[in-house]
């Protein structure tokens, strides 16, 4: 497997801790499981993000701009940048506890991977799969480069909207409707077009309307005169017009919008580019708007319509506005020549391999999603107009003493430029010292890189050992926001140039969210870096990094008020294992995660509770004088000691389906379950005076086996959990060493066998987990009685009145109702006499006692003794009252809908009702006792 490689453009947050926190749980289970396992480390350039970067970092520090330097200088300052950046980024991943193969860390620009890239554009020329071509781009004009179709966010406005756009001083208004008209030549006429990009005018070519449109029948094949450059448009027909949208009539504009891209050539129509590069206007507008930028010249474009009476007025218009996830500025479409990956083919090859089962999708819902996208997915533009990544390997070919045009667009690709000359050479008929070569200045998406990681990271295109043994990777887990970006490509990418998939598997986690629901973001200013939580850190750190941060002024201000509000006294110090363990307990397929630091710091609760465990099995081991024994020997002997041993069977049991589903939430949530609910609360409660007696008969052989049982129960449980938490159960599980029944071949917990139910099939007792529910809920009614009697240190006796079923399990863990419930003695009553059960009572409890109901057919009885505080506990009896009430309403208000018997399955309608008997009972008898209780007062008074 290999880790999505973080960009180079900054540190880690907490979306990439999520990452590393569920790819080490599963290469720790499957290392533990024996398998060999390679995880591979890795960064990414990210071309278009770093170069950002550091040419702010520059302007603000030197004052000075990319084009200041040449390229070569330029590119040495970004290596200083990725060296600084780069170790920082590994130091996390460290401290994260990622247990990667270091030896194989791999940078995108590193000289073997670009060697890789090279090798695969190369490939896929020439294949036909990567072509050049003239067609409209998405560009940016901050960046001044190309950006892909999946890198466009659209934002929805419902109409007239200001919004901040960057290189732009003040607000920019979007959602507007111009509407303006076209003299027609040579008729007292006009024909009115609307448009919300009243700049581009300048470069219409044509008018378009519908063929069938009756209001413009008698203008077909006429001629608009445009009224700033004096050309003549042709009006032309053309069935894509929607004859009810506005006037009817659109403006053409090739050179800057996709339809009326696709319209020219169906019509033979010119494109003139207006807006530059650099988003000004370019010469063809006239001395009067050239140099403009796009968005000024909106305004005098209108104000000079107006002024040529041309002008018909303005509306609010809802509109999708493209939008640069990179840098935020309004997409312009641009026609430019470009290199294009040629996706058709590849696409629907990457559907059939989930059609045919050969990939599988986790969760399965995004199967869907995937087919969708890859169904109607566009030819990919691989061109970006930047200095770092890698450059091109595509060669412009002029011939010595040509009298091609120098212009002319002759180009040949190799893997250096000494291949690309013997290219030209054969392609053209010439000798290879008469052929003058230029390399595109241009560099390739950074997606095209990464979507070569599964395998350039084992060295192709090299049949390198790693690449035999390890390709196709087993399984790829990565965010659900990079099904397009990386994940699509790899599988397109990876078939086409190895002939197999890069992986069988593919894990999506849910991102992670702030509280308020936003997408942690470097650019909104609410990230977290991990080590603030594993460390510490407070509010006035927290609120220094968001100033920091290149970051809209208005998203700082609502950064630091969300900090202010929701972390007061900043982040608690953690450590590793309580950030890992509370990412892993999220359920991280579909569901997006909301980020909560009083989760990670209940988490580090937890870490507090499994010392204190070790603390207790250390000194009870210490005491014991007989050693410990093997697990595969070990034989419970007692109730508990049974109860306790099929409770870890049964986690066991669960933890390896929910491992093996990928579902690490249900894993996570077994093992705290187990060792603090079962192991802490109820076993160790339990063994505390068992492991301490000294006079009743086998008390030698039942403390031994206490201890040997509560020994295996931790030391299981500690290399359940270490894939999780890999610092603490280390050390924890050392501790235990010098008690181990069997010297280990390995010094180190990760190295262990993970445990297989297997292993404990003779610790399953599922009679015992059964049974014991029963009498949970027994020691939980029993405790709740002492308590409304405030018998918080007395130990009074009990009556039980139950069924003969009921009777027989509490005789079979007497032990454990008296020690856990802490009474002195438990009376067991069965109305239905027997003569089976020695140990039951033919009398009923006595008159006048607290109640408390189990359930509708078991009662626990406490005698009032006099003088207890009898007003004490009516209080506490309406108390619970109202807190049944609305408990039974809502059942009540379930089984009572009209949908519930033939919707409800039988089993969950059995569990209802008998909820509701239970409700019901213990509503009755609260309402007996608090008869019962105020007649005493009255007989007392």
């Amino acid at each position: 497997m290999c880790i999505p490689p973080p960009n180079v453009t900054g540190t880690l947050h907490l979306g990439h801790a999520l990452t590393v926190a569920v790819e080490d749980a599963l290469v720790r289970w499957k290392r533990m499981q024996g398998y060999k396992v390679l995880w591979v480390p890795g960064c990414d350039h990210a071309g278009i993000a770093t170069q950002t970067v550091v040419e702010r970092r520059l302007l603000k520090e030197e004052g000075k701009c990319r084009q200041d330097f040449t390229r070569e200088q330029f590119l040495q300052e970004v290596w200083k940048w990725k060296k600084e950046k780069g170790e920082e980024i590994y130091e996390q991943l460290r401290r994260l506890g990622a247990s990667l193969d270091w030896s194989r860390a791999r940078f995108t620009m590193d000289p073997g991977f670009s060697r890789s890239v090279s090798e695969a554009f190369v490939r896929l020329c020439d294949s036909g799969l990567i072509y050049r071509s003239e067609g409209l781009v998405n560009w940016s004009c901050f960046l001044e480069s190309a950006i892909s179709d999946i890198e466009v966010d659209t934002k929805e406005l419902s109409g007239k909207t200001l919004m901040s756009v960057p290189g732009y001083e003040n607000k920019i208004e979007f959602g507007t409707m111009y509407t303006f008209a076209y003299p027609v030549e040579g008729q007292d006429r006009e024909i009115a077009v609307s448009t919300t990009r009243p700049e581009t005018m300048l470069g219409d070519v044509a008018v378009a309307v519908h063929p069938d449109d009756p209001r413009y029948l008698a203008v077909h094949g006429k001629q608009c005169r445009h009224p700033f450059t004096d050309r003549l448009l042709p009006i032309i027909t053309d069935s894509v017009v929607e004859m009810d949208l506005g006037t009817g009539a659109v403006k053409v504009t090739p050179a800057h919008d996709h339809t009326d891209f696709v319209l020219s050539q169906r019509n033979s129509l010119p494109r003139l580019m207006v807006i530059g590069e650099n988003g000004t206007m370019t010469r063809l507008c006239g001395l009067w708007l050239e140099g403009v930028k796009r968005f000024d010249a909106r305004q005098l474009v209108v104000d000079a319509l107006v002024e040529k009476k041309l002008f018909r007025g303005e509306r609010s218009h809802a509109m999708m506005l493209p939008i640069c996830s990179r840098s935020g500025d309004i997409i312009e479409p641009l026609l430019k020549k470009q290199w294009f990956v040629r996706c058709d083919e590849m696409a629907k090859k990457a559907v059939q391999a989930v059609e045919d089962g050969h990939l599988e999708i986790i969760p399965h819902f995004y199967t869907k999603t995937w087919k969708n996208w890859l169904s109607n997915i566009s030819d990919w533009c691989i061109s970006r107009q930047l200095w770092w990544g890698h450059q091109i390997p595509a060669y412009r070919v002029v011939l010595a003493n040509s009298t091609d045009h120098p212009e002319n667009d002759q180009w040949v690709w190799g893997r250096s430029k000494d291949e690309a000359r013997q290219r030209a050479a054969v392609k053209f008929g010439a000798n290879p010292e008469d052929i003058v070569l230029s390399q595109d200045s241009d560099v390739l998406d950074t997606w095209f890189s990464s979507g070569l990681f599964p395998f350039a990271m084992l060295g192709w295109p090299e049949q390198t050992a790693d690449l035999q043994r390890f390709y196709p990777n087993s399984i790829l887990e990565t965010g659900s926001d990079l099904i397009f970006f990386w994940v699509a490509r790899m599988v397109m990418l990876g078939t086409e140039l190895t002939g197999q998939l890069p992986f069988r598997q593919v894990l999506f986690h849910s991102l992670v969210r702030d509280k308020h629901g936003r997408k942690m973001s470097k650019s909104l200013g609410n990230v977290i870096d991990p080590l603030d939580v594993i460390d510490g850190v407070s509010l006035e750190k927290l609120q220094e990094k968001v100033k920091e941060r290149n970051v809209d002024s208005r998203e700082r201000l609502f950064a630091m008020e969300a900090q202010r509000k929701d972390l007061p006294k900043g982040i608690p110090q953690c450590g590793t294992d309580a950030l890992r363990f509370a990412l892993c307990s999220h359920k991280i397929q579909g569901e997006d995660i909301s980020f909560s630091a009083s989760q990670v710091l209940s988490c580090r609760h937890f870490c507090n509770k499994m010392w204190q465990t070790l603390r207790f099995t250390l000194k009870v081991l210490a005491e014991s004088t007989t050693p410990v024994g093997a697990l595969e020997e070990t034989r419970p002997v007692s109730s508990m000691d049974r109860w306790i041993c099929s409770k870890l069977y049964s986690t066991i049991v669960q933890c390896e389906q929910a491992f093996e589903a990928y579902e690490l939430h249900t894993v996570t949530s077994a093992l705290y379950t187990f060792w603090v609910h079962s192991l802490c609360d109820v076993y160790m409660e339990y063994v505390k005076p068992v492991v301490g007696q000294t006079d009743i008969e086998h008390s030698d052989r039942m403390r031994h086996v206490a201890s040997t049982v509560l020994y295996h129960c931790v030391s299981v449980s500690l290399t359940m959990l270490s894939p999780f938490m890999p610092f603490i159960t280390e050390e924890l599980w050392q501790r235990l060493q010098p008690f181990r029944p069997r010297a280990s071949a390995q010094d180190s917990l990760c190295l262990q066998p993970y445990p297989h139910s297997s292993q404990l099939a003779h610790w399953h007792f599922p009679e015992e987990e059964r049974d014991f529910l029963l009498v949970q809920e027994v020691i939980r009614v029993a405790r709740s009685l002492r308590a409304q009697c405030g018998m918080t240190k007395e130990k009074p006796a009990m009556w039980a009145v139950c069924s003969h079923h009921q009777a027989q399990v509490l005789l079979h863990f007497q032990s454990a109702v008296w020690t856990l419930s802490r009474i002195s003695h438990l009376h067991i009553f069965c109305p239905q006499r027997t003569n089976s059960l020695v140990s039951v009572h033919n009398t009923p409890p006595p008159k006048g006692s607290l109640i408390g109901v189990v359930d509708h057919t078991f009662q626990l009885h406490l005698h009032v003794q006099s003088g207890m505080n009898k007003d004490k506990l009516i209080l506490q009896l309406h108390q619970r009252k109202e807190k049944l009430i609305p408990r039974l309403e809502e059942v009540l208000c379930r089984v009572q809908s009209s949908d519930y018997a033939t919707k409800v399955p039988a089993h969950v309608r059995q569990q209802m009702d008998s909820k509701m008997s239970t409700i019901q009972q213990e509503l009755k008898t609260i309402e007996d006792q608090l008869k019962l209780l105020q007649d005493t007062q009255t007989d007392e008074r």
